[in-house]
């Protein structure tokens, strides 16, 4: 994952509302939920929600599909991992042994 997918991702993760948001797709899991499901779960207004659905579709975050009338989101679990890999990848990279005189 380059810098700027990266720095992009965390950004539109920048708000309690999106988190709110993400936090209940990721809990739906593959099935996803409707605009109507998420308003229900996280009482976010349907304007706003709107924004913030863009905000994390454009981010790679959710992937939206068309079902009849409705449009279900989803989180996109690949792209959240690619996240998760790039934030953790060098965990403790910078860390040196504890040699034994070390106290």
């Amino acid at each position: 994952m380059e810098w700027d997918q990266a720095a992009a991702g965390f950004a539109a993760m920048g708000s309690e509302a999106r988190l709110q948001v993400l936090r209940a797709l990721v809990r739906a899991g593959n099935r996803g939920m409707t605009v109507s499901e998420i308003q229900e779960k996280t009482g976010i207004a349907p304007s706003t929600l709107a924004h913030h659905l863009k905000t994390m579709g454009d981010a790679r975050l959710i992937s939206q599909q068309k079902a009849g009338r409705s449009v279900i989101n989803t989180a996109a679990f690949d792209h959240l991992n690619r996240l998760a890999n790039f934030i953790l990848s060098e965990c403790c990279a910078d860390v040196r042994p504890k040699a034994v005189n070390d106290d």
